[in-house]
């Protein structure tokens, strides 16, 4: 096999998307729709965490329910580790497709059997083997996206890619919707991604860069030498810790959206049910919107500041928004107005995993490293979930000041940065 050119960084006046053949448009199109169930899959818990927990605990306690809650989605965090780790590696020494494949299929089935859980330890071990897949499939996807495009659109092709999440979102609270306080059959929903796996096998090539890697006998995937180059090591830890500040104030900032809005209806006076729908609403739609436009901005955001630029402002915005959107608004009206910009900055961030983290590790090291960044950072997570838990359920915290005391993690993840290189405008390791 011909050895690997160098990549070069073209800079010319045409549009990012003027050198994108067919095949890499099918290819993100592909990985896009992996991470839009992924999504789903993620996301359907959260729409659907209120009538479970009620139905799995037998009481309607909402501390009881807040504490159980938070507690599956750290054991989903740490799946989402194991399987972003365990399938970046599979990704790495084997190809991006069969990895692909296997992680569909992870989290579609196992998702699709939580329609006949009927206990809450049945729901705890179903969430973790979702998670399994759920995290494998983002490490593979984001690499191969990162390979297959050319150097100067692989940042928006990475924040298009990460910002079809909301997709997700979308589809799992009209899931949630539709189906009102019959949580079960939104999960039998969720084994229809099943299906992507036919068109993974027959219509995704592996990627030349991970051909070369394999052809030249490189360490594949290899634990030892991405912790035992200390470049590796470096990228690895301080891009996990990174992931670990974002997934945590994710499942404890963000998805408080939805509980925000629900409080602040019951508050003046709603009805529990109205309340509870238009929560789901305001959550799944509205925020989500404005978490969509943060994604995509995050590409040609990262591409005028540089990658680390473009994390700092997102963090430091971030952390500005979260106590306005608490205690600002007084009304519906106020709230629905505020979540876009809520969404924008603080799920926002995200997208730029997807774009940095495949820029910081060589071929042969690609999946794995952006699988322990990414998923690995779901571990260190997890720990702030139980905080999350604690502080949501204390009598005594109002949500509001929980939330807000848990952003001040967006400060830092500002920090970490100081750790991490700029990549913008240079070529994928090798």
């Amino acid at each position: 096999m011909a050895a690997p050119m160098p990549e070069t960084i073209e800079t010319t006046s045409s549009p990012w998307y003027a050198d994108v053949t067919r095949y890499q448009w099918l290819v993100l199109i592909i990985a896009s729709a992996g991470w839009v169930f992924d999504a789903f899959e993620g996301q359907l818990y959260n729409l659907t965490r209120g009538d479970l927990l009620r139905e799995m605990l037998g009481s309607a306690d909402p501390h009881r329910q807040k504490l159980w809650g938070d507690v599956i989605l750290a054991i989903f965090l740490v799946g989402g580790t194991v399987g972003g780790i365990g399938f970046g590696k599979v990704a790495d020494r084997y190809g991006r497709k069969p990895a692909m494949a296997a992680t569909i299929l992870f989290y579609a089935i196992f998702s699709g059997l939580t329609f006949f859980a009927t206990h809450i330890w049945e729901v705890m071990a179903l969430r973790f083997l979702v998670a399994l897949g759920v995290g494998g499939e983002w490490a593979v996807a984001a690499s191969l996206v990162a390979e297959v495009f050319p150097a100067r659109a692989r940042a928006r092709a990475g924040g298009i890619f990460h910002a079809t999440s909301v997709a997700g979102t979308w589809i799992a609270a009209l899931a949630g919707l539709i189906v009102g306080t019959h949580w079960r059959y939104a999960y039998l929903v969720g084994i229809l991604p099943a299906l992507l796996v036919f068109w993974v096998l027959v219509s995704v090539r592996e990627p030349q860069r991970w051909q070369q890697a394999a052809a030249a006998q490189k360490p594949m995937g290899s634990f030892r030498e991405l912790f035992g180059t200390r470049i590796w090591a470096r990228h690895a830890i301080f891009g996990l810790l990174l992931a670990a500040v974002g997934l945590g104030t994710f499942w404890g900032v963000l998805v408080a959206g939805q509980d925000l809005t629900r409080e602040l209806l019951l508050r003046n006076g709603w009805d529990p049910v109205a309340a509870d729908r238009m929560a789901k609403f305001a959550y799944g739609f509205v925020q989500a919107c404005g978490m969509g436009l943060g994604q995509l901005s995050f590409g040609p955001l990262a591409e005028r500041l540089g990658r680390r630029g473009a994390f700092l402002v997102m963090h430091l915005a971030a952390f500005a928004i979260v106590p306005i959107t608490c205690y600002l608004p007084h009304s519906c009206g106020q709230m629905l107005v505020v979540l876009p910009a809520f969404g924008f900055f603080t799920g926002g961030i995200h997208a730029g995993y997807a774009i940095y983290f495949p820029e910081l590790f060589p071929s042969h090291l690609r999946a794995t490293g952006s699988g322990i960044c990414f998923n690995g950072g779901r571990l260190i997570a997890a720990p702030l979930l139980w905080i999350s838990a604690l502080l949501k359920s204390r009598p005594g915290i109002d949500l509001r000041l929980a939330v807000t005391m848990l952003s001040s993690l967006f400060l830092v993840g500002a920090f970490l940065l100081l750790f991490l290189p700029e990549t913008k405008g240079k070529p994928l390791p090798e």
